[in-house]
């Protein structure tokens, strides 16, 4: 592995300016990485890190588009040259799309739209950020999934997740779960570990607030993945109870 020296260390948050994402950014801050808080709006990033600066916490914003080439590679660019290196990539960016419909008719459209940032985007972002990976010493990279993409826990009545059947985001975050295992696989040679983690039923945006956790509870599985030592798993589906079904 190419490894850059340096005692600063750096974590990047895809859709880190607010929920889940927020609260990683705030945890790994408290613990000293220094933080890219990567958002879409320059107006949300800016309040975004703006907060975690008054906690003490260094942050700067990272103005990322994970359904561009273009922004993903220039913020790439950005990463490396400025940091030297990245030692945590946070996939967290993602949308939840005809949660109303059926299945049965949900437009192709909605379908498309969201695997383009739930699928597409964790793949282009994580392809885009190795060379920065590859020069830390012990790079981690985390996706965030949900159990409704584990078809064990979807299939299993006694699950909470098992009455959600949302076609689009479902399908997207069970593909997603197959696309960590594949850069865990491809990874594994340069010490980079990849992991997917179901953080519960979080209140956030996404689900109108409707979940019965906290940001911060929902994130303390991704702050743990992120910052497992050499001897930790890669390659596999986390959550509060530890592994989960596929």
């Amino acid at each position: 592995m190419n490894v850059t020296a340096t005692a600063c260390k750096t974590a990047l948050i895809t859709g880190g300016n607010k929920g889940i994402g927020f609260a990683i950014a705030t945890g790994l801050g408290k613990q000293g990485y220094s933080l890219w808080v990567g958002a879409r709006d320059v107006r949300r990033g800016q309040r975004a890190v703006g907060q975690l600066v008054a906690m003490g916490i260094n942050a700067r914003l990272l103005l990322i588009d994970v359904t561009d080439d273009e922004s993903v590679n220039a913020a790439a660019r950005r990463v490396l040259k400025e940091s030297g290196h990245l030692d945590i990539l946070v996939n967290n960016a993602g949308i939840i799309l005809g949660a109303d419909a059926s299945p049965l008719e949900q437009s192709l459209a909605e379908v498309k739209a969201v695997y383009e940032v739930n699928v597409f985007g964790v793949i282009r972002v994580t392809q885009a950020f190795v060379p920065a990976l590859r020069k830390s010493e012990s790079a981690r990279v985390v996706i965030i999934g949900s159990g409704l993409g584990s078809l064990g826990l979807v299939n299993n009545a006694a699950s909470i997740y098992s009455t959600a059947n949302f076609l689009a985001y479902n399908s997207s975050k069970t593909a997603v779960n197959a696309v960590a295992v594949s850069f865990a696989k491809a990874l594994a040679p340069d010490g980079i570990k990849v992991n997917v983690i179901e953080p519960g039923s979080v209140a956030t945006d996404l689900n109108e607030h409707q979940g019965a956790l906290t940001p911060d509870e929902g994130a303390s599985v991704a702050i743990r993945l992120a910052t497992i030592g050499d001897d930790g798993p890669t390659g596999g589906f986390f959550g509060h109870e530890g592994v989960q079904p596929w």
